[in-house]
């Protein structure tokens, strides 16, 4: 890693903690501009820098710093968002892996994006689903957790592929941050 992608590193930890305060506060889970930011990072960092970028994010929250939708603190890892948080860090790689190598177009973006915001589901909605199960005491976890932690957010999320889509090839085509 160079500097210029060590300076952007942290700079994507602050946008994603950011994008928790640009929220729609509905339970169990909020819905947030994190995910964007995620994606973004992932995708203009590569995987490596990107998931090292959402790791500092999260430990920055679980040591107390109010970065996370709901406040911050290791008391967090009990909370049902808690899992899509983690799937923060395998989105941001995968959707970097995605876009390694491949042309900075808005299908490719889009492509991208969709299997990370899709990662971050695989990781979250299971962990929802756990806290439905053992903390709430429901025995329909799974179908609750889906509903409610991913189906309801499926039209936003495709929405933000779209506009990263969009955007991103632009600021690829300053090719700094891809080549950097």
């Amino acid at each position: 890693m160079n500097l210029y992608k060590l300076t952007l590193i942290p700079l994507f930890s602050a946008l994603t903690a950011a994008g928790s305060f640009i929220r729609i506060p509905i339970a169990p889970v909020p819905i947030t501009l994190q995910n964007f930011f995620v994606i973004m990072c992932g995708i203009l960092l590569g995987p490596r820098a990107g998931a090292v970028s959402q790791i500092i994010y999260l430990l920055i929250g679980l040591i107390g710093l109010p970065v996370f939708s709901g406040g911050g603190g290791l008391s967090y890892i009990m909370k049902p968002s808690f899992g899509y948080l983690l799937g923060f860090v395998c989105a941001s790689a995968v959707s970097g892996y995605i876009m390694k190598g491949r042309p900075f177009t808005a299908v490719n973006i889009f492509i991208a994006s969709a299997v990370g915001m899709l990662t971050i589901y695989l990781v979250g909605t299971p962990y929802l689903a756990g806290y439905f199960y053992y903390i709430m005491d429901k025995p329909d976890a799974i179908g609750i957790a889906i509903k409610t932690g991913m189906l309801l957010f499926i039209p936003g999320d495709l929405l933000k592929c779209l506009v990263l889509g969009l955007i991103l090839p632009k600021i690829g085509q300053l090719g700094a941050i891809r080549k950097g």
